[in-house]
């Protein structure tokens, strides 16, 4: 009895045994040094070209990394068209001009309704750059694909448009109970309804923006496909708020433990400046007003660095606990799944050194420091494949859509590639 081909094509991913696992660890081949050649190339075109060359750079940079990263031995390729990466970038900058000019000349109402638009807008753009981007990742002949409709975006993105209802409701409550909450002069019972309702606002804000990552990267993995096989995802909402919560008491730990310091740093100046009045010697009495001045820029410089140093382990954890969960809990249909080691105290620390030296070189670290963090984060990860990745991908190659169907809807798509 004669068997239909696309019958063959879709047997044998569910045709191994449970027990033949095959794993693999990911791998980045490439360096610091050679990621510098690239980015300075970058960094010197973009500023000769007043930042026209901006999507050929990051056509080169995801080359590079793609390049340079091994699955299963075999590297990725990205492929996407430069054509729409330049027009997508001139969309963007179309838009920002037109939004520029109507804000400078004070037109309130379109300035209004761009926002309006770009809320709107925002889940479109979305959708096209994640097409964009995993159709243009090839691996082993295999091309990534994202099928998510309009309607299941749309509905991914219902946060970004509960956000403001929440804040015009509270802008409104707050008028109706409070009409001079607004005004330079107001009551004390005005200013606390003030404050509580822009908390509300910033809580509102925290909630919208978890659901709306939450959804996005939920709906990426559950409609990205390879061959007739489509992701796993096993996260739940909590997973990421729980993140986030962390990452939040971290930053506002750090900030206090900053500020704590910065006012022990003050009050030992206040206690130099009384000593000073008592006549006790004082080497502020030695300082010139020049040096007053410099002493002063300095101070307000170390401040902002140690702003900057004091929110780094918060967005550092942030990073890798949100890439730990993400990679323990999503798969490849029944065909491979993934496990992730990363620490989160070496990826902390990591982070740490990394922003020291881009800070003390004045950003040149920064290439060295990319790849470092790429490496580190890629490197632990390893994939449990259901049987010889090369069966596997072959029976996937045979299984994967093609036509002009998919070819026009490649062609739709704009480029946002960061």
């Amino acid at each position: 009895m004669n068997q239909n081909p696309s019958d063959d094509a879709a047997q044998p991913l569910r045709s191994f045994p449970p027990q033949d696992i095959d794993t693999y660890s990911l791998e980045f081949i490439g360096s610091g040094g050679g990621y510098f050649r690239v980015w300075i190339v970058n960094l010197l075109l973009q500023c000769m070209t007043l930042g026209i060359y901006t999507p050929w750079a990051r056509r080169r940079t995801a080359q590079y990394f793609y390049n340079h990263t091994l699955v299963a031995g075999s590297p990725l390729e990205f492929t996407g068209s430069l054509r729409k990466m330049v027009l997508g970038f001139v969309l963007l900058i179309l838009l920002y001009l037109t939004y520029s000019i109507a804000s400078s000349t004070g037109q309130a109402l379109a300035v209004l309704l761009f926002f309006l638009a770009g809320a709107v807008l925002a889940p479109f753009f979305w959708r096209n750059a994640m097409r964009f981007r995993l159709n243009a990742t090839r691996w082993r002949g295999l091309r990534w694909q994202f099928v998510a409709s309009w309607r299941e975006v749309y509905l991914a993105s219902w946060p970004l448009f509960v956000l403001p209802l929440v804040c015009w409701g509270v802008v409104a409550g707050l008028l109706v109970l409070s009409p001079d909450v607004f005004e330079t002069h107001t009551t004390s019972t005005s200013a606390i309804r003030g404050l509580l309702g822009l908390g509300l606002v910033l809580v509102a804000a925290a909630l919208c923006y978890t659901g709306t990552d939450y959804n996005y990267k939920r709906l990426l993995v559950l409609r990205a496909q390879l061959g007739a096989e489509r992701g796993r995802w096993k996260l739940g909402y909590m997973d990421f708020a729980k993140v986030w919560l962390v990452a939040a008491a971290m930053l506002v730990l750090g900030l206090v433990s900053l500020l704590v310091l910065l006012v022990l740093l003050v009050s030992l100046a206040l206690f130099s400046e009384r000593a000073k009045t008592m006549g006790l010697p004082s080497s502020l009495e030695s300082l010139s007003p020049g040096w007053s001045v410099a002493t002063t820029m300095l101070f307000v410089g170390i401040s902002i660095l140690a702003v900057i140093l004091a929110t780094v382990p918060a967005r550092a954890y942030r990073d890798a606990r949100m890439f730990q969960i993400m990679w323990n809990n999503i798969g490849l249909g029944r065909v491979a799944r993934f496990q992730c080691r990363l620490s989160m105290v070496r990826y902390i620390l990591l982070r740490i050194k990394n922003t020291l030296l881009a800070l003390l070189t004045l950003g040149f670290y920064r290439p060295f420091a990319r790849v470092s963090e790429y490496r580190m984060k890629l490197e632990s990860v390893s994939m449990h494949v259901q049987g010889h990745v090369e069966q596997v991908a072959d029976a996937m190659l045979r299984q994967q859509p093609g036509g002009l169907g998919d070819a026009l809807a490649d062609a739709a798509g704009l480029e946002l590639f960061g």
